[in-house]
């Protein structure tokens, strides 16, 4: 099993160990109309009541995620159409900057007819997540 590009190491001074050396730098922005978000716009979403979606494979899932998150991954997203809300606007984010994971999310939710107005990227995933110290719950 691979391991997170980012973790939590086994001390409690909550240092993050970051690998940069895996996969490929993703676009700031994945088509148009679709809005590239932060941190805090995600925190805001949540607070909202708004569906965040973990983009990721089981095995990155499990261990760990950010809070509120409900786990589909990109390989399952056409299978989950009718589990997305349709009326707000949906998050999404995967491991970081580098995964690819999100951005084949997005390209099949616009092919399957989703607004793109209603799809927000958070591009920072868990890397950026876990770098800045945000909270973080184990997956399912």
């Amino acid at each position: 099993m691979r391991k997170l590009p980012t973790a939590l190491l086994d001390d409690d001074r909550g240092l993050v160990l970051v690998d940069a050396t895996w996969g490929t730098i993703q676009p700031m922005t994945l088509a148009p109309d679709v809005r590239t978000i932060g941190e805090l716009e995600l925190i805001e979403h949540l607070r909202a009541g708004r569906q965040l979606i973990d983009t990721r494979l089981p095995e990155f899932v499990g261990e760990g995620t950010i809070p509120g998150a409900v786990a589909i991954a990109h390989t399952e997203i056409k299978d989950h159409l009718d589990d997305l809300d349709s009326q707000r606007p949906i998050a999404l984010f995967c491991n970081g900057p580098q995964c690819a994971a999100t951005p084949d999310a997005v390209r099949q939710l616009l092919a399957a007819g989703r607004p793109p107005t209603l799809i927000l990227y958070y591009r920072g995933g868990m890397h950026d997540w876990m770098t800045l110290g945000l909270p973080v719950e184990l997956g399912e």
